[in-house]
């Protein structure tokens, strides 16, 4: 065990939890409507909760236990055989587990901004549990456990995916797996109100962007130059995204907005992710620079021209960030073209499939869509009992 290794990734992993709570439910949260924040507040948190307990019963056996190609078996089931004492790597093994469980967290808790307004408590709990443990699990198990995809003797591709924080693991899968979500949901009753709380907006996107240094420089899995480096890279496409998408979006349509700018921090941060591992500052400027307008221009394609409620534009933001990114790291030469254009339609394939198999099979049990009367009340008082304001102050 190495004590420097270890103390960062005890951070790293405090950091990745904070994307999710609070970061992600504010960002989700002041994007909704007033009535119905405290339902993305619940969701986010409750798939927190949920997540972590499948991480420990299967989901961390499925993703890096020693089974095949396909999954990692379940022989880690619970931690089974793992104890203080036993090592991945320099770390602890049972501080990887934790690491890896905010992973486990976030990637699902990214789809509650694809069906925000509009869908059933009872469906987000059924179908972001059975999504981890067969959609989420296998594709890290391929590319990060030694899998299908991750270059080694029974591979797909002899170099292995270069994805070194999720850009298709994380945010390819969340992406698509929130198209088909929002597909079979349909459109929200009226699109027409603006976020409720842009300054909630603001605050929950500075909180991911200080969790991702968490995200990206801990998946060095030691406190070393290249961990330092991945760090820098995340801050700088950060920053430089913010910039593009606020300067692409007074171009079209004269004046920049508050709510855009932070979007395109997180474009920046999505499309860094899978990179963050590889490149210098100069190429983290240009992913940055050319994220922030590639995603806001996907945001209008999905909602205008395929008639899809992604509500919150998960997949513009975090499933073609995430993408764009694998791809980058081809275009700068840090990874074989034929591994990274083969892992994202493999794992795309894979996601699409899955993902829709199991909202069909949730769906059979719990009703996907809310009623028309709950949803002009909202899901706060309707699904939850509660208000966030007192309306009547």
């Amino acid at each position: 065990m190495n004590g420097a290794d270890t103390a960062w990734i005890i951070v790293a992993t405090a950091l990745v939890l904070f994307m999710t709570l609070p970061g992600l439910a504010l960002f989700y949260g002041g994007l909704v409507r007033a009535r119905n924040v405290l339902s993305v507040f619940m969701q986010c948190f409750a798939i927190a909760c949920l997540m972590s307990i499948l991480w420990l019963a299967a989901g961390y056996s499925i993703a890096f236990g020693d089974g095949n190609a396909y999954w990692g078996g379940l022989g880690k089931a619970f931690l089974n055989g793992v104890t203080a004492e036993t090592l991945s790597g320099t770390l602890p093994e049972v501080l990887f587990f934790a690491f890896q469980m905010t992973f486990a967290i976030i990637t699902p808790a990214l789809i509650v901004g694809a069906y925000v307004e509009r869908i059933s408590f009872g469906f987000v709990m059924t179908f972001s549990g059975l999504w981890m443990l067969i959609c989420y699990a296998p594709v890290a198990h391929w590319i990060w456990g030694g899998g299908l995809l991750a270059g080694e003797d029974w591979s797909l591709f002899s170099e292995g995916v270069n994805d070194f924080a999720g850009g298709i693991v994380v945010h390819q899968t969340a992406g698509l797996a929130a198209l088909v979500v929002a597909v079979f949901l349909g459109q929200r009753r009226d699109k027409s109100k603006p976020p409720h709380n842009p300054g909630m907006v603001m605050i929950g996107a500075a909180m991911l962007w200080v969790g991702w240094f968490g995200f990206n420089g801990g998946s060095q899995l030691a406190a070393d130059g290249t961990a330092a480096m991945a760090l820098t890279v995340t801050h700088i496409s950060a920053a430089t995204a913010s910039l593009s998408w606020a300067l692409w979006e007074r171009i079209r349509y004269g004046k920049a907005s508050l709510v855009g700018m932070v979007t395109g921090t997180i474009a920046g941060l999505a499309s860094i992710t899978p990179a963050s591992g590889s490149v210098g500052p100069v190429e983290a400027l240009i992913i940055g620079g050319v994220a922030g307008i590639i995603c806001q221009e996907l945001c209008g394609i999905v909602k205008n021209a395929l008639k899809i409620d992604d509500t919150l534009d998960v997949f513009a933001v975090h499933g073609v960030g995430g993408m764009f990114g694998i791809i980058m790291l081809a275009v700068f030469g840090h990874a074989d073209w034929t591994a990274q254009l083969g892992g994202l339609l493999v794992v795309g394939i894979w996601t699409l499939v899955i993902t829709t198999l199991i909202v069909l099979v949730t769906k059979a049990i719990f009703p996907i869509r809310v009623s028309d009367e709950d949803e002009v009340t909202g899901l706060d008082l309707t699904s939850h009992g509660e208000r966030a304001y007192d309306m009547t102050s």
